[in-house]
C-alpha cells in the first residue's frame, strides 16, 4: 500500500510543479468578447519568456508569483499584469484610439494668451552694411518675445507631463496593480513618484513595469527607510 502511494505521488509531482511555474489564460476583444484574439503576444517581463495565444485565445507561459505579464496585439492597447496569484484569467485588449486631435485642442485651451504679442517689442530692423565694413548682416526685433515664447511651451509641456505622471501613478493604479493597502502606500508614491526627465526619456512611458520594478526595490528597503526624512528640522528649546 505504501508503495502504490509512494508511486502516485511520484506521478502526481511533476504535474502539480508544473501548474505551480505557470499563468493560463484567454485574451479577447473588449469591444466583443466573443472574439478571441489568435496570434496575440504575452510576455512575461521579468524571465523575458513569450508566448503567442492560440485560436481561441488560450494562452500559457512560464511564470510565478510577483512577475509582470505584458499582453499586446497589434492594433490593440497594451495590458500588462502584475501576479498576485498563479489563477487562471480572462483578459480583454482595448483597441488602440487616436488622441491626436484632443491633445492640439487641449495645448490651446491651456494657454489663449500664446499668440500675444510682446508690448515692449520693436518691429524687426535689417541692418546691412557694406563691403568694406564686412559684409555683416544683422536682424534685430522680437528675439525677447519668441524667447518668452519658448519658455511658456516649455512650462505648459512641464505641466503636461506631470498631469500624465498623477493619473498613471496614484492611489488608485498602485491598488489596482498591486493590491497594495495601508499606511505605507502614500510613503512610497512619495518616494517613487517618477520625474518628468524620467518619462520624457522613454515615450511611451511603461507605467505598470515602472510601479512594479519600484514595488521590488520598496520591498527589499528595511522598514525604517521605507519614508522620506522630514524637511522640517525639530523645534530646540532654547
Amino acid at each position: 500500500m505504501l508503495k502504490k502511494l509512494l508511486l502516485l505521488f511520484l506521478l502526481i509531482l511533476p504535474t502539480f510543479l508544473f501548474a505551480q511555474s505557470v499563468f493560463t489564460g484567454n485574451i479577447f476583444d473588449n469591444n466583443n468578447r466573443s472574439n478571441a484574439l489568435e496570434g496575440a503576444s504575452i510576455k512575461n517581463l521579468t524571465n523575458k519568456s513569450l508566448s503567442l495565444a492560440d485560436k481561441d485565445g488560450h494562452f500559457v507561459i512560464s511564470a510565478k508569483v510577483g512577475d509582470l505579464i505584458a499582453l499586446s496585439m497589434v492594433g490593440y492597447e497594451i495590458d500588462t499584469i502584475y501576479l498576485i496569484n498563479l489563477f487562471p484569467k480572462n483578459v480583454y485588449l482595448r483597441a488602440q484610439v487616436n488622441l491626436l486631435n484632443t491633445v492640439n485642442i487641449t495645448t490651446a485651451k491651456i494657454s489663449p494668451y500664446l499668440n500675444l504679442k510682446d508690448p515692449n517689442a520693436r518691429p524687426a530692423r535689417a541692418v546691412d552694411y557694406s563691403k568694406d565694413k564686412g559684409g555683416i548682416r544683422l536682424t534685430l526685433g522680437y528675439g525677447k518675445y519668441k524667447r518668452d515664447q519658448a519658455k511658456i511651451q516649455e512650462l505648459i509641456a512641464y505641466d503636461q507631463f506631470n498631469e500624465e505622471i498623477s493619473n498613471n501613478f496614484n492611489e488608485v493604479t498602485i491598488r489596482t496593480l498591486l493590491k497594495f493597502e495601508g499606511p505605507g502606500l502614500k510613503d512610497f508614491i512619495q518616494m517613487y513618484r517618477p520625474t518628468v526627465e524620467q518619462v520624457k526619456s522613454e515615450r511611451p512611458f511603461n507605467y505598470a513595469y515602472y510601479t512594479a520594478k519600484a514595488y521590488r526595490a520598496w520591498l527589499k528597503l528595511p522598514v525604517s527607510q521605507r519614508k522620506l526624512p522630514s524637511l522640517l528640522k525639530p523645534a530646540t528649546n532654547h
